[in-house]
């Protein structure tokens, strides 16, 4: 398995910051001294290409602040790809992006990289953690015309050749998608060095990647999944990664649990700030999401972007953040990842 190179810092660093128009403090009207920004202009920052979950958080996000608050101005999208998340946070942490109008969406995902060190020599207390909208689960999926008919055909393939098996997701050696791959590789008595893995920049490109028959199998996220396959795409679903069976779109999806494989995978997916941003600015936005989340349209809201309960805000967001931070890097010591050089 290859190390986690020592000039993680500079490498992010050298990436050219990608903006679309309205992007970045320098070229936005800030609200007032003394506003409330999160009934201004304001913008949802997408950390990585369209298509995968960090959009479909933006577009929660915009949609719940709007039924609660009509009269806003709707939360601008803008999308910032690198890293699965790592550019936008390493500008945020530097201040190269941020101020009370500008929120970023994060996963479960984005916490395993911190934990790893891989958003650059930054801690999670460079954001404030503001909002956790809902929760989506892991999923393992192939071609609607896979020879893999159940996740017991894919196990069996693994303990058979496990390089014969390619896995194609968003994010590099270290991500969530390669974490939820190296434990079926775990599950099936296999060193997760001997997996393939292809990687993207965001599930949307694996996606595509997956009905072009370019890979074999997507261990990403199941909104992202439905989504595609919403839109025509020639994907099946195997498993779900939840502890007991889910409604939604996922209705008849059979867990992995129920399928003899013990892995549970859930995505929680929410939205950050700076830390430089004023704590009223910061409870501003924490009472408007908590606002949005106990309206009585918002379940509704969050299954139709094909999330699943989980609502958290301010200091119970933070708290989980750093139990979270913890189990992820014991996670990631005993799958043999090297943490990035600070």
């Amino acid at each position: 398995m290859p190390e986690f190179m020592p000039k993680r810092r500079d490498a992010l660093r050298a990436l050219p910051l990608v903006l679309l128009p309205g992007l970045g403090v320098a070229t936005r009207v800030r609200a007032a001294a003394g506003d409330d920004p999160s009934n201004a202009a304001a913008e949802c920052v997408i950390p990585a290409k369209a298509g995968g979950g960090f959009d479909l958080t933006c577009a929660l996000a915009r949609d719940s602040l709007q039924v609660v608050r009509p009269g806003r101005p709707p939360l601008a999208q803008s999308f910032l790809p690198g890293g699965i998340g790592a550019v936008a946070f390493d500008r945020i942490a530097t201040g190269r992006l941020g101020g009370p109008e500008v929120l970023v969406a994060f996963s479960s995902g984005s916490l395993l990289n911190i934990a790893q060190g891989r958003f650059g020599p930054h801690s999670a207390s460079a954001a404030r953690w503001i909002a956790a909208l809902g929760t989506d689960y892991g999923v393992v999926a192939v071609h609607r015309d896979s020879p893999f008919r159940s996740l017991a055909d894919i196990m069996a393939a693994l303990r058979r050749e496990p390089s014969r098996v390619v896995f194609g997701a968003g994010g590099t050696v270290g991500s969530q998608d390669w974490v939820k791959a190296a434990l079926l590789l775990r599950a099936a008595g296999r060193d997760p060095k001997s997996m393939r893995f292809v990687s993207f920049e965001g599930g949307g490109d694996a996606l595509n990647a997956l009905q072009g028959k370019h890979v074999d199998v997507f261990p990403g996220d199941a909104a992202e999944a439905l989504q595609a396959i919403a839109a025509g795409a020639a994907v099946r679903i195997l498993a779900v990664l939840s502890e007991s069976a889910l409604g939604g779109g996922l209705t008849g999806i059979p867990t992995a649990r129920s399928q003899q494989v013990d892995l549970v995978w859930p995505t929680v997916r929410g939205v950050y700030m700076s830390a430089e941003v004023a704590e009223p600015a910061l409870r501003a936005w924490v009472d408007a999401f908590r606002e949005a989340m106990a309206a009585p349209g918002f379940p509704a809201l969050r299954e139709r972007h094909r999330l699943y309960p989980f609502s958290l805000t301010g200091a119970a967001l933070e708290a989980y953040v750093a139990t979270s931070l913890a189990q992820y890097a014991k996670l990631a010591t005993e799958l043999g990842l090297r943490r990035w050089s600070r």
